[in-house]
């Protein structure tokens, strides 16, 4: 029997697959020799699309981060606006938790990184805030959002009642976290998120001029 043919070798098949290789097995692990067994293909194969693994992260990064949605900084409120984004923004993270290291660094020449930024930027500077203080409030969410993807809280705790019954006993509870980790993780980001959009209201006001109550905490839509 003829062998089976492999799919034709693409940038959109190469970014595909090194994102599940990555969701899979972590960041750590990736190499273009993994990628390229993953694919079926030999290394140097890998080269006519890209030209270094690096580029390939890259790719993967800025798929990523293509996904998240800024088109509220062109019609709402600056509030609303960044309350929509940090979700959007935190669901895509979530997805992909092990390549949230690498995005961490900064956008670098990532196209999609690179909009994604100018349209935070340019969202917060029309609504009116300092150049300066538009630059702090998309860093400080960007920190906020791209920490609260790195690992789940809940998970944190293990499912050991005995553990914390001898040992902590503020902690008694502890071992049921796990089973309610979308409440919890969610409920706690949501919490964040209220508070600091609370505080950026109250800085507008005293540094601009008055806006109207924050928003509730759940995304519009």
């Amino acid at each position: 029997m003829p062998r089976p043919r492999q799919p034709r070798l693409t940038r959109q098949l190469i970014v595909e697959t090194a994102t599940a290789v990555i969701d899979a097995e972590g960041l750590p692990a990736f190499s273009t020799r993994r990628l390229a067994a993953e694919l079926g293909v030999r290394g140097p194969s890998l080269y006519n699309h890209f030209a270094t693994k690096d580029e390939i992260l890259d790719a993967v990064a800025d798929t990523v981060t293509g996904a998240v949605d800024t088109s509220g900084f062109a019609s709402r409120d600056w509030a609303a606006a960044l309350r929509d984004w940090a979700w959007s923004y935190r669901r895509a993270l979530t997805a992909h938790p092990n390549i949230v290291p690498y995005l961490a660094q900064g956008p670098g020449r990532r196209p999609a990184g690179l909009a994604m930024a100018d349209a935070v930027y340019g969202g917060l500077v029309r609504a009116g805030w300092p150049p300066a203080r538009a630059t702090h409030i998309g860093a400080a969410l960007r920190y906020f959002v791209a920490g609260s993807a790195l690992g789940s809280f809940a998970r944190g705790f293990v499912e050991d009642p005995e553990l914390y019954a001898a040992h902590y006993p503020h902690l008694r509870q502890a071992h049921r976290l796990a089973e309610h980790q979308q409440s919890v993780d969610e409920g706690a980001f949501a919490l964040g998120l209220d508070a600091l959009l609370h505080g950026l209201a109250a800085e507008y006001d005293r540094t601009v001029g008055p806006l109207d109550p924050v928003e509730s905490a759940r995304p519009s839509g």
